[in-house]
């Protein structure tokens, strides 16, 4: 009894007469056939009640250097048009549980990859807000991100953590990754774990490093780290620094690559 995932928010979608992801009742998830095990991976949120989802592309290039010259043009026009060459990742899809009579807040693609600068920000606050993420008058309270954001095993020390294998690892390049966002609003609103956790996901355009520590990926991960800490905390002025040196290497970097 295969079906369409109920709470994919980004990539390819199954539909009619297009192939895409589909998921069955045991938690498996399903992919168009591939030649090797790339789509024989659980579905990474069957466990999980109503959750929170957010899939954020990480990177300010998202091509890989072996790729053809069209693919590359489409990747660059589209890492232009969106917030991927300005902060260094992009959110590509996600969707906010409100509650039983309201659903999910799921926007649809083209808003999306529509969102500026301070969209991605506004978002990112409307994430861990009890208000409703639709309301256009009322400011995000961000009153949960002390409990998904915040605190020893939060979504923040988890990236830092992430951020930090990244500083020495040089065997990989992750282009076009993404940084997978979750947690669960009802398990939060019980007093109990909102179950905060990230995950990396699309491993497709995957390269060996070559001895250089990946400052694409790098760079956009600490962007994505300065904006977190800044809903919890208020901007930390050693971190920024670090992020700051991070991006600015990975500009110098594309600077002799890009069109």
């Amino acid at each position: 009894m295969l079906k369409v995932p109920d709470h994919q928010v980004a990539g390819h979608k199954a539909g009619k007469g297009k192939l895409g992801p589909l998921v069955d009742d045991s938690g498996c998830f399903y992919k168009p056939y591939q030649c090797d095990d790339r789509g024989s991976k659980e579905d990474l949120v069957s466990n999980r009640n109503n959750p929170s989802i957010m899939d954020i592309k990480i990177g300010a290039r998202t091509w890989y250097p072996q790729a053809s010259d069209d693919y590359i043009e489409r990747c660059f026009q589209k890492d232009r048009e969106t917030t991927t060459s300005l902060l260094g990742f992009r959110i590509s899809g996600l969707q906010i549980y409100e509650n039983k009579e309201s659903g999910f807040w799921k926007p649809v693609k083209k808003l999306v990859q529509a969102f500026n600068v301070e969209d991605v920000q506004l978002v990112l606050r409307k994430f861990v807000s009890s208000n409703s993420p639709t309301d256009s008058n009322s400011v995000p309270d961000c009153s949960f991100a002390p409990s998904v954001y915040g605190g020893s095993s939060g979504i923040l020390a988890q990236l830092l953590e992430l951020k930090e294998w990244f500083e020495d690892q040089t065997i990989y390049n992750l282009n076009s990754c993404s940084v997978l966002m979750v947690y669960e609003k009802e398990s939060l609103l019980k007093g109990t774990s909102p179950g905060a956790e990230i995950k990396l996901v699309d491993f497709a355009h995957v390269i060996e490093g070559t001895g250089i520590i990946d400052h694409n990926f790098l760079g956009g991960l600490c962007s994505l780290i300065k904006i977190i800490s800044e809903i919890l905390t208020g901007p930390d002025e050693h971190t920024n620094k670090a992020c700051l040196q991070d991006m600015e290497k990975n500009s110098v970097i594309d600077n002799g690559t890009n069109k």
